[in-house]
C-alpha cells in the first residue's frame, strides 16, 4: 500500500536536521527521545514560502512533540528577489531552500504540490483561472493519505477577498480535501499506493492584522502559548520562530524575536467537537502495534533514565525499543518513520560522525570517480559495519567501529552514461498552465531530489541490524568559513551556453548569437544545429576550436524569421547520434546549498518593424533584474552605474538613465543622490524608473513632483488595457497599437502610482475584470528640458521574456527626449 519512492524523498529531508546535527547535546538528544514517543502529526496549508507561521510550527515541534508538516502550494516562483537578480523558477528553487533551511530550524518537514506560483492574484477565481483546481485538489489529497495528519490547518480562511488569491485557494483545496481524502471514490487510482484517510478536525490559524486575534462569539478554537521557554533547547519557541523566518532571506523576512509571552490561536472548521485541547480523541498510534503496550512502556523508561552526563549509556534501552519495533511487520508510513528515527537517535546518542565525501563538486554520467566513506564511533560501545550499499555500487567492509578509531572505505564508482543528470525533479518536463509538468505521483510532495548519488552503511550490534544514509558530498576547507560541505552534482558531459536569450532581426540590433559548446573530458566530434527554422535562415559565421579549454566557440548569425516572435533550440549532436541542448546554471549563496540546474539551450527570435538608435544608456541596478542585457540585445551601449557615477557631470553622459526595479528600496546611495538625477533631467536627460514597493522606502522623493505609490496592480496579464495612442511615449518613434498589449506574461504591473501632481501624464488605464480602472501604471512629465517616467509596468518580467509590444513601449521610453 505504501508509496517507497515519495516516502524516500520526503524522509530524506526529514532525517537532514539530524545527519548534520551529529553529537548534539544531551538535552538536545532527551528533547529528541520526546519527539520519537510522540506520534501525533500535523499538516499545516498555505500557498508559498513565507506563509507558515514559524512559531505555532515551532511550537507544534518542541512543546507538543508533533511530527508537523507545512505543504506550501507553490515554491514561489512568482515573486520578487530582495538579495539578487533571480526571478521566475530561479526564484523557486532559492526560495524552496529556504524553506527547507526554515524547517531544519524549528523542526517541521516540507512538501510541495505542483503548482506554479504565477504571481499576485486577487481572488480564487483568477486563481482557478490559472490552475486546474482538480489537478491541485488531487495534490492535497494525495499528500493528507500519505502523510495521514491528525489534524490539519489552513494559514488562511476562506473568505475570498481578504488576502492573496493563492492564500483563500490553499484553504479552499484544504477543506475541500479534508472530507474526500477518506472517501474511496475520489481519485481512487491513488489507492493503488495510499489509503483513505480522515483526519480529526481541521482549523484555520486565525489572526488579526496589526493585531491580536479576539475570538469570536459561538466559534470553537484553542490558543498556544507560542512565547514560552524549551529549556532542554534553552530558547523560546519565539526565538526558533524568529530564526527560522530569517531563513526567508530572499524575500526580506529578517525577524527580532518576540519578548516574552506571545499567543497563537486556531479556530475550528470542521470535524469533531473538543472540550479542552484540539488534539482530544486521538490516541497514540503505538496502539496500533501488537506489542504497542510494550514499546511503550520501554520508551518511558529511556525516558526515566535518560543518562544525560554519559548519553552513550543509553545505548542499551534504546537497542531495546529498536527489537521491539523489529518483531512488527507494520507497513504504515508513520511506523516506517519512527523506525528510521530510532536508527538515528541509537548512533546520536553514541556520538557518530559519518560522511560520504569527494574532493570535487560536479561530476558528469560516464565518469569514474573516487569516493571514500568515513565513520566514526567515539564511544567505547562497538558497532560492526558490515557493507556500504549504494544504486552504483557494494562493498563489503566487515569492521569495528569504536573508541573514536576511525572506518573508513575509499573505492571508485563508476557513473553510466545514462545516469540521470542533477535536474531538479519539477523542471525535467515543461510547465503548463501553471502546473509543473510531474505525472509522477510520487513526486507530488517531495521538496527537493534525493542526493545525486548516495550509499548505505549497514551496522550490526547485539544481533542488531542498524542504517545510515549518507549523501555523497564535496568538502573542503575555505580559508574563512572552514569547513564546507555541497552536494555533489552531475552535469551533462557537452554543455551549450548562448551569450543572449532574446535576438532581435531588427536594424542596429546584434543579430549574431555567440554559442559556446564546452565538453567535461575531451571535444567530441560533432556539428551544432538550430531547430525551429530553416537552414537558410541562419548561417554559421565561423567556429574557434580551444583544445586547452575543451571547447569549440561559434558564431551563428540569424537571417530571418517566419513570426513576430519565434522559439528556436540550438543543439549539438554527436557523432554516436547523442543530441545536448542543456545549459548548466548555478545559483550561490551561503545561507544555502549551492544549486544546479539546467536550461534548455533555447532563444526567442523577435522580428520587428521598430526604430531604435545606438543611444547611450546608463542603468542604475536596484534589487535585481536581467533588463540590461536585452537592452545591449537591442543594439543600445548600457553601462551599469555605481555609487561614484551618481552625480550629475557623470549622468550627463547618457541619453537615459533607467533605475532597476525596486531601487529605492535597497540603494541607499540612490535616495541620497535624487537631486542630481533631477538636475540631470532638468538640464534634457531622459530618466526611468521602475516600480518600488509603498515599503519600505528609502526616500519619498522620487520623481520632480509628487505622487505616491500605492498598492494597485493588474494581475491578469491579458487584462484590458486603454491608451492616448498620440502621447509622444505611444507614438514616439514607434506607433504603438492596441496589439502590442497582447501576449504579455504573469501581470501588467505592480503597486502603481496613486495621488499625482497634476503636471504628470498618464496615457494608460488599466484594470482587472470587475475592478475600478487605475491610470496609476505610468506617469510621464515634461521637467526642464528633459523628461522623466515613473512606471508599475513589469518591465522586469515582459523584456527578458521577449514580449515584442512590450519591448516597443520601452524602446519609446528610451527614445524620449532624442532631439537633444
Amino acid at each position: 500500500m505504501k508509496n517507497p519512492k515519495w516516502w524516500l524523498f520526503s524522509f530524506c529531508y526529514f532525517l537532514s536536521c539530524y545527519l548534520f546535527a551529529q553529537t548534539s547535546p544531551s538535552s538536545v538528544l532527551y528533547h529528541d527521545l520526546l519527539r520519537f514517543q510522540e506520534t501525533k502529526r500535523i499538516l499545516y496549508v498555505a500557498a508559498h514560502p513565507d506563509d507558515e507561521n514559524t512559531r505555532l510550527i515551532a511550537y507544534m515541534a518542541n512543546a507538543e512533540h508533533a511530527d508537523i508538516a507545512y505543504l506550501s502550494l507553490t515554491r514561489g516562483d512568482g515573486g520578487q528577489n530582495l538579495i539578487g537578480k533571480e526571478l521566475g523558477i530561479e526564484l523557486g528553487l532559492i526560495r524552496t531552500h529556504e524553506l527547507l533551511k526554515a524547517r531544519e530550524t524549528d523542526g517541521g518537514r516540507q512538501f510541495f504540490s505542483r503548482a506554479l506560483d504565477f504571481g499576485f492574484s486577487k481572488n480564487p477565481d483568477e486563481t482557478f483561472n490559472n490552475w486546474d483546481r482538480e489537478k491541485l485538489l488531487s495534490d492535497v489529497i494525495w499528500i493528507v493519505r500519505n502523510f495521514q495528519p491528525d489534524i490539519i490547518i489552513n494559514r488562511f480562511n476562506t473568505i475570498p477577498g481578504t488576502t492573496h488569491g493563492h492564500h483563500t485557494s490553499s484553504a479552499m483545496l484544504s477543506v475541500e480535501a479534508f472530507t474526500k481524502a477518506a472517501d474511496p471514490n475520489i481519485f481512487p487510482e491513488q489507492l493503488q499506493h495510499t489509503r483513505p484517510w480522515q483526519a480529526k478536525r481541521i482549523f484555520w490559524n486565525a489572526y488579526s492584522w496589526g493585531g491580536q486575534y479576539e475570538p469570536k462569539e459561538g466559534k470553537l478554537y484553542h490558543n498556544f502559548p507560542v512565547g514560552d521557554f524549551n529549556p532542554l533547547l534553552g530558547t523560546t519557541y519565539s526565538q526558533i520562530a524568529a530564526d527560522s523566518r530569517t531563513m526567508h532571506k530572499s524575500q526580506g523576512f529578517g525577524s527580532t524575536s518576540q519578548i516574552g509571552q506571545g499567543i497563537d490561536f486556531i479556530e475550528m472548521i470542521e470535524g469533531s467537537t473538543f472540550e479542552k485541547s484540539p488534539f482530544e480523541g486521538i490516541d497514540s498510534r503505538w496502539g496500533m502495534l501488537a506489542n504497542g503496550k510494550e514499546v511503550e512502556a520501554a520508551i518511558e523508561k529511556a525516558l526515566q533514565h535518560f543518562d544525560f552526563v554519559r548519553p552513550e549509556n543509553n545505548i542499551h534501552q534504546l537497542l531495546e525499543i529498536h527489537r521491539l519495533l523489529s518483531e512488527e511487520k507494520l507497513e504504515d508510513q508513520w511506523f516506517l518513520d519512527k523506525k528510521a528515527h530510532l536508527d538515528q537517535l541509537i548512533l546520536d546518542v553514541l556520538g557518530i560522525k559519518s560522511e560520504f565525501i569527494i574532493r570535487k563538486e560536479i561530476g558528469y554520467p560516464g565518469e569514474r570517480i573516487n569516493v571514500e566513506m568515513v565513520f566514526n564511533n567515539p564511544s567505547s560501545f562497538p558497532l560492526t559495519l558490515t557493507s556500504f550499499k549504494g544504486k552504483l555500487f557494494n562493498q563489503e567492509i566487515q569492521a569495528v567501529a569504536a573508541n573514536n578509531r576511525p572506518v573508513g572505505k575509499s573505492f571508485e564508482i563508476n557513473v553510466p552514461k545514462d545516469f540521470p543528470v542533477s535536474q531538479p525533479f519539477w523542471l525535467v518536463d515543461p510547465i503548463k498552465n501553471s502546473l509543473f509538468g510531474i505525472e509522477d505521483p510520487s513526486l507530488i510532495g517531495p521538496p527537493i531530489n534525493g542526493s545525486t548519488i548516495s550509499g548505505t552503511v549497514y551496522l550490526q550490534t547485539n544481533g542488531q541490524e542498524l542504517s545510515l544514509t549518507l549523501p555523497l558530498k564535496y568538502k573542503y576547507n575555505d580559508q574563512v568559513d572552514g569547513e564546507i560541505n555541497q552536494p555533489f552534482t552531475l552535469v551533462p558531459e557537452v554543455n551549450l551556453s548562448l551569450d543572449k536569450s532574446n535576438l532581435f532581426i531588427i536594424p542596429g540590433a546584434d543579430d549574431v548569437l555567440r554559442v559556446q559548446v564546452s565538453f567535461r573530458d575531451r571535444i567530441l566530434e560533432g556539428e551544432i544545429g538550430i531547430e525551429g527554422i530553416g537552414k537558410h535562415q541562419f548561417e554559421i559565421l565561423d567556429e574557434q576550436v580551444d583544445e586547452r579549454r575543451n571547447r569549440i566557440d561559434y558564431r551563428i548569425r540569424f537571417l530571418d524569421a517566419d513570426r513576430e516572435k519565434t522559439e528556436v533550440m540550438v543543439v549539438f549532436e554527436t557523432q554516436d547520434g547523442r543530441k545536448f541542448h542543456q545549459d548548466t546554471k548555478r545559483i550561490i549563496y551561503k545561507h544555502i546549498p549551492n544549486l544546479t540546474y539546467f536550461t534548455n539551450t533555447s532563444l526567442n527570435l523577435v522580428k520587428m518593424d521598430i526604430e531604435t538608435n545606438r543611444l547611450k544608456v546608463g542603468y542604475i541596478p536596484g534589487a535585481g533584474d536581467d533588463v540590461p542585457s536585452v537592452l545591449r540585445s537591442l543594439g543600445y551601449q548600457v553601462s551599469i552605474l555605481d555609487d561614484a557615477d551618481l552625480r550629475k557631470s557623470r549622468l550627463q553622459d547618457f541619453h537615459t538613465i533607467i533605475v532597476g526595479i525596486r531601487a529605492f528600496n535597497v540603494n541607499q546611495s540612490l535616495a541620497n543622490n535624487v537631486e542630481e538625477l533631477m538636475e540631470y533631467v532638468k538640464d534634457g536627460g531622459n530618466l526611468i524608473v521602475q516600480y518600488n514597493t509603498s515599503s519600505p522606502l528609502l526616500t519619498r522623493e522620487l520623481g520632480p513632483f509628487p505622487f505616491s505609490i500605492s498598492r494597485d496592480r493588474v494581475t491578469v496579464e491579458e487584462s484590458p488595457v486603454k491608451a492616448d495612442f498620440s502621447h509622444s511615449i505611444l507614438s514616439t518613434p514607434n506607433q504603438i497599437e492596441l496589439r502590442d498589449f497582447e501576449g504579455w506574461v504573469q501581470e501588467r504591473g505592480l503597486y502603481f502610482t496613486s495621488n499625482w501632481d497634476a503636471q504628470y501624464t498618464t496615457p494608460l488605464i488599466m484594470q482587472d475584470p470587475g475592478e475600478e480602472a487605475t491610470a496609476g501604471a505610468l506617469l510621464h512629465a515634461k521637467y526642464g528640458k528633459g523628461t522623466y517616467t515613473y512606471s508599475g509596468i513589469s518591465w522586469f518580467r515582459q523584456l527578458p521574456a521577449g514580449v515584442p509590444g512590450a519591448i516597443k513601449i520601452f524602446v519609446n521610453l528610451i527614445e524620449q527626449g532624442r532631439e537633444r
